[in-house]
């Protein structure tokens, strides 16, 4: 008898499922204060403004397209070569307006890098200096050794030369 009371395993249940999601959800909007009712009104309003705004960009945009494609089509022997001249007018000045800034930005610095003013950056350039330094003269001190180990060895093999 006692089996025949006892309930069925309740089958697993995420935590994180929609129901209770929505059922938190409930909770939370039985007893809704202005505030919350104000941000929901908002959040309405504004939604359905940007889908309003949306869907006419997107009609506007299509609508656009049928009417002007043969006209586009027509004159594109003319806008395609304008385009590219145009695109690379711009191009080329942007980039003689960069290189201008990068070469002033430079200049500045490496004056103030010569007139002693420690610039940002010149701790590394000093040690990267010293560096090139330090392995010049060490590859200097072995070319002199190493030459004259060769110079040694060419005398043995032609006592003559």
């Amino acid at each position: 008898m006692a089996d025949l009371n006892q309930t069925p395993p309740q089958p697993y249940r995420p935590t994180s499922s929609p129901s209770v999601f929505l059922r938190k959800l409930q909770n939370n909007l039985h007893a809704p204060n202005s505030t919350h009712l104000a941000a929901i009104l908002t959040l309405l309003v504004t939604g359905s403004v940007f889908l309003l705004l949306t869907s006419l960009t997107v009609a506007g945009t299509v609508l656009s397209l049928i009417f002007f494609s043969p006209l586009i089509i027509v004159s594109s022997p003319i806008w395609v070569p304008a385009g590219t001249f145009f695109f690379l007018l711009t191009a080329g000045l942007l980039s003689m307006c960069g290189f201008g800034v990068i070469a002033v930005v430079a200049s500045s610095w490496l004056y103030r890098y010569f007139r002693g003013l420690h610039p940002p950056g010149s701790d590394r350039v000093d040690y990267a200096r010293h560096r090139i330094y330090d392995t010049a003269t060490h590859v200097r001190d072995y070319a002199k050794e190493y030459g004259g180990y060769l110079q040694s060895k060419v005398k043995d093999a032609a006592p003559g030369a």
